[in-house]
């Protein structure tokens, strides 16, 4: 999300179309993902949740903030923003959801405990709640993130009045406290990626003279240290790092590469998908070859763009990149492997003005970690009247999703014969590493049984 500051900013964003040469322009364009029927058909007349689904897809509601989640004593966040889901043990999942609620002091001068932070609601195998909780209290303007191949959940602060914001590392399966890693960067963060083979992390700069940062741990996977940098693009596309201070609020190394209002970002199979919202673009990286292209432009289709305000991210089983709008008309739009753009969702209900004027935003898409159910929240769902700040509704869309890539699926392979492992070595769905598993580490990880520990440790020194 871009906050009226950072548009204030505007004239800054100039500077990032002047950072690439024509070379690079025409290299980016060379095939662009456009406009198409999409893999799932037409949308159908809204349901009685107010959204329009394609033929053979159900929607149920999950949480509404400030009301208890259902089956649990657990009140919702107000503000649902970017989000993930983890398998658990045995069978079930969790899906974490983040607080975009800013940090507001109280009189006397303590924190509100509901600011910001993150919860987390747990399904059974058969998709049942069975509980809900809070992982992360007391933050400012938790905004999106990202998870971590070792089971952690990664929830980014971007706060309203400063720079200052942190990423905070927490354990999605039990209520608890996150733990801050100021070593990732303090600017405006929006979300995180892992590449769990070159053992590094990707952010990206809710600001339009935002930057896309690069954040190799010094002994991966534990976040506490590590080398913070930002990108460098050549007019050719070619990708160079230069160090950036991860102590300093919005460092912004002389050099690297302005991005116009960085939002989601999400690794799969060599390839770091982000997008950047002032500029309606789908940028995608291929860390293999260090080289940076355009993988969607809604300026350069035109006014029958069917994707923008483009906001978080994340990739199916599939491989296709589903894309949630800030603003838009409200859909959850898939770019396909195939490069076709088309919407899966649009919520009819609600309003997609600014926030401003009382409109709301799609945020959070996450897939179940068996690839069938798509989660989202509206943040400041307004369907009542007048909107109430802050008045998010989480849904849970259920229907065929492609689960194998389609080169695969023509070849007659069966969704059981490939899943749940991708291309790159990784599950899509949750971005959890399946290698863990095989070395006996379980979904958990040990940075979320560190998490634990050092908790206990904390609580003991009290």
């Amino acid at each position: 999300m871009v906050h009226r500051r950072r548009f204030l900013q505007g004239s800054l964003a100039g500077a990032a179309a002047l950072a690439f040469g024509p070379s690079f322009w025409r290299q980016a364009y060379s095939a662009p993902a456009v406009p198409g029927p999409g893999p799932y058909g037409p949308l159908l007349p809204a349901d009685a949740n107010g959204l329009a689904l394609p033929a053979g897809f159900t929607s149920r509601v999950v949480a509404v903030s400030g009301t208890p989640v259902v089956g649990t004593s657990h009140v919702w966040h107000g503000a649902p923003d970017g989000g993930a889901t983890f398998p658990v043990p045995g069978g079930g999942w969790v899906y974490v959801s983040n607080s975009e609620v800013p940090f507001v002091p109280s009189v006397p001068p303590a924190p509100l405990p509901v600011a910001g932070g993150a919860s987390a609601i747990k399904f059974d195998a058969n998709g049942a709640i069975v509980d809900s909780y809070r992982i992360l209290t007391g933050t400012d303007s938790n905004c999106a993130g990202g998870p971590t191949p070792w089971g952690t959940w990664l929830s980014c602060e971007e706060p309203i009045l400063n720079d200052d914001g942190h990423v905070w590392e927490c354990d999605p399966f039990a209520a608890g406290q996150g733990i801050e890693r100021p070593a990732m960067g303090t600017f405006a963060h929006e979300a995180v990626t892992v590449d769990p083979t070159r053992k590094q992390l990707y952010l990206t700069e809710d600001d339009p003279a935002g930057r896309f940062y690069r954040f190799t741990p010094s002994s991966y996977p534990d976040l506490s240290a590590g080398v913070l940098e930002a990108m460098v693009v050549a007019g050719d596309g070619a990708v160079t790092w230069v160090t950036a201070d991860a102590a300093t609020p919005a460092p912004r190394p002389t050099g690297s590469t302005p991005f116009n209002g960085g939002e989601g970002v999400w690794f799969d199979s060599d390839h770091v998908y982000f997008t950047t919202k002032g500029d309606n673009r789908v940028w995608d990286l291929d860390v293999a070859a260090q080289r940076l292209s355009v993988l969607y432009d809604a300026v350069a289709i035109g006014p029958d763009a069917p994707l923008t305000g483009v906001d978080n991210v994340v990739v199916s089983r599939a491989g296709d990149l589903y894309v949630a709008e800030d603003g838009g008309n409200l859909e959850i739009v898939v770019v396909t492997v195939e490069r076709e753009v088309a919407p899966v969702l649009r919520v009819t209900n609600q309003n997609s003005a600014s926030i401003e004027q009382g409109g709301t935003e799609l945020t959070g898409p996450a897939f179940s970690p068996d690839g069938s159910r798509l989660y989202f929240s509206s943040q400041r769902a307004s369907a009542v009247a007048p909107p109430l700040p802050g008045f998010g509704i989480t849904y849970e869309v259920m229907g065929p999703f492609r689960m194998v890539p389609p080169a695969v699926a023509a070849a007659g392979a069966s969704p059981l014969a490939t899943a749940p492992v991708a291309a790159g070595g990784e599950l899509p769905a949750t971005g959890l590493d399946p290698r863990l598993a095989v070395a006996g580490l379980g979904v958990l990880g040990v940075a979320a049984a560190g998490l634990r520990a050092a908790r206990e440790a904390a609580a003991e020194a009290e």
